[in-house]
């Protein structure tokens, strides 16, 4: 009798050994929330959307304007939300790295009572909708106002160091400082660990002037031979590389949104998009804003989509344009003989997408932004035909 209960006792002491090693095991894994998806179908949700959304609500209706946005994209399709987390050197969840954004405050001026990025994450999800958090790691203000920067915060307290730079073009965090550096990588790490995103999300590179960086850069040659346009794109490649490096640690994609123009992102950018797209240690998708009409003089639409395609040397590297609804009915002056393309078609994005299929590194797509699509203030004939003619070739969702 005894040898029997030393063997119960035995047998049970293991299971639960075992399992408890294994809930470990499966609390530390990345569970993947969304099922698998062929076709990436996004749109951008902007500051500007979530201020006129969110912002200034009570909590009561600002979640049921999310629920709305959410159960828009589901009805057309879509499987990807790019959503702003971080505008301007601010989060709209709470951070120990930026401060609250504040154009998302409630109706009494205060941080709403709920976790905004874990509702819209977790309604998504629901609905098989990916979320990637979109986050400009370099802006801080697009005008020179340090009175509104928030007194708390990282930003304020480098003001006048070589951290930060102000100029008529705005305050900017200055991309060659290590500092700078660490701060956007542990802000990316703190989304990560925090929250069950799909992906980072980074914009264009707006490399905020040639000289924000001249001491760094003046220190650096005196031991290194290297251009100052140089230095600015490994300055950036640094930074990717390492934001990469964390979200394939946690299993979560990492895509970039250039300028369309590929010369663009070298003369003003400093975004190595060659690099990036050839290589395997930067990101998983590259979504070019292509911008473009069929008709621009200078950057028609195939010829872009094609050229982009023509970069990617590896097939872990994948395009998904990003294509700009908001141009449907509008003039396009800077198209020359294809200005009126946008006023005199309405299929344009459709054509765009149907093409856009046909290129090998080919994953997806994405629209600018969502109010150019959902808006209730949408009245015009070329724009609801467009949408119309967008929503006819959308490919449901993988459930």
């Amino acid at each position: 009798m005894k040898k029997y209960l030393i063997v119960i006792i035995i047998f049970f002491s293991i299971f639960f050994i075992y399992n408890s090693l294994n809930k470990k095991e499966i609390k530390k894994e990345k569970i993947y929330k969304v099922n698998k998806i062929e076709e990436k179908q996004a749109i951008f949700i902007s500051y500007i959307e979530l201020q006129k959304y969110v912002g200034n609500k009570d909590s009561k209706t600002s979640k049921e304007n999310i629920d709305k946005i959410i159960n828009n994209l589901d009805r057309s399709n879509f499987n990807m939300i790019i959503l702003q987390v971080r505008s301007f050197a601010d989060a709209i969840y709470k951070s120990k790295y930026y401060p609250y954004s504040k154009g998302i405050l409630n109706n009494s001026g205060n941080v709403p009572d709920y976790d905004i990025l874990k509702y819209f994450i977790d309604k998504s999800h629901k609905k098989n909708i990916e979320v990637h958090a979109w986050v400009n790691p370099y802006r801080i203000r697009n005008d020179n106002d340090t009175e509104k920067i928030d007194k708390d915060s990282i930003t304020y307290k480098w003001l006048n160091t070589n951290n930060v730079s102000i100029s008529d073009k705005g305050i900017f965090f200055n991309p060659a400082s290590s500092e700078v550096q660490k701060l956007i990588v542990n802000g990316i790490e703190e989304l990560v660990d925090n929250y069950e995103i799909d992906g980072i999300h980074f914009d264009d590179y707006f490399y905020p002037s040639d000289d924000i960086d001249i001491e760094n850069y003046n220190e650096y040659i005196k031991s290194n031979n290297i251009s100052k346009e140089d230095y600015h794109l490994q300055m950036v490649n640094n930074l990717v590389k390492e934001v990469y490096k964390v979200t394939k640690k946690n299993k979560i994609l990492f895509g970039i949104s250039p300028e369309g123009n590929i010369n663009n992102n070298y003369t003003k950018n400093y975004a190595d998009v060659k690099n990036w797209a050839s290589s395997s240690e930067y990101v998983d998708y590259l979504m070019p804003q292509i911008y473009y009409g069929f008709n621009n003089e200078a950057q028609p639409f195939y010829n872009v989509i094609n050229t982009w395609n023509d970069l990617v040397k590896k097939s872990n590297v994948h395009i998904m344009p990003a294509l700009a609804l908001y141009k449907s009915g509008e003039k396009d002056k800077y198209a020359k003989s294809g200005e009126n393309e946008w006023i005199e078609n309405d299929n344009i994005l459709m054509r765009q997408i149907l093409i856009s299929r046909n290129i090998t590194s080919y994953e997806g797509f994405a629209i600018f932004r969502y109010d150019s699509m959902f808006s209730e203030d949408i009245t015009s004939k070329t724009v609801l035909n467009e949408i119309k003619n967008i929503k006819s070739i959308t490919k449901e969702k993988n459930l």
